[in-house]
């Protein structure tokens, strides 16, 4: 059980999409942890989201998916607030001290916005629901214990592959020059813009 939520907490999580583009972006800009803690507030709305699938939260999901086009829209917004955040945030040379407390200052937002974004998507829960019924895991056909241990490896899976992303691009931190970490910021806030609004052209073309 354990097994296989690794496996589809890694498998979800490996698409590149915002979360993604978030996570590369703040280990650039504030190192490989910031990056990682970023990623762990993704891997936490994994494990959420694989909770109500693995123990049959009908209830909470079903209120969920009924909320799905409002969260559709602050989803968007959020997006297209964190793209015009991007492209207009201008990378200062920190001396040691100074960016070791300004990342102190900074990961419990980083955390929350991207745990936030995550959930704004309620669908994901549809894909967690469909995968456990294929392999006849979760709602509510297995032991407690099973379920736990289906949802840990959940939360594992995609915690490692956050670790992953920000460690590979935390190591390229340091031989970039500032007009390439410009050029990296301003392409990520141009493709959030676009990941954003795309959120919104869904939602008022229903």
């Amino acid at each position: 059980m354990f097994t296989q939520g690794f496996l589809f907490g890694l498998a979800i999580a490996a698409p590149v999409g915002p979360i993604g583009l978030l996570c590369i972006q703040r280990s650039l800009n504030h190192g490989r942890f910031a990056g990682f803690i970023s990623g762990l507030g993704a891997a936490t709305a994994d494990a959420l989201y694989g909770s109500m699938a693995a123990f049959g939260l009908s209830m909470v999901t079903g209120f969920l998916l009924a909320q799905q086009e409002w969260l559709q829209l602050g989803g968007g917004l959020f997006i297209v607030y964190l793209g015009l955040r991007t492209l207009l945030a201008q990378r200062t040379l920190l001396s040691q001290r100074d960016a070791q407390l300004d990342g102190q200052t900074k990961l419990a937002g980083m955390y929350t916005s991207t745990l936030l974004l995550t959930l704004s998507n309620p669908v994901t829960i549809l894909s967690f629901t469909a995968v456990f019924a294929g392999f006849g895991l979760g709602s509510g056909a297995q032991s407690p214990g099973g379920a736990a241990a289906l949802v840990l490896g959940v939360f594992t899976g995609s915690a490692l592959w956050w670790f992953t992303l920000s460690a590979l691009v935390g190591l390229l931190r340091g031989r970039l020059q500032t007009p390439a970490l410009r050029l990296i910021n301003r392409t990520a806030g141009v493709m959030l813009l676009l990941f954003g609004m795309a959120l919104l052209w869904r939602y008022f073309q229903h």
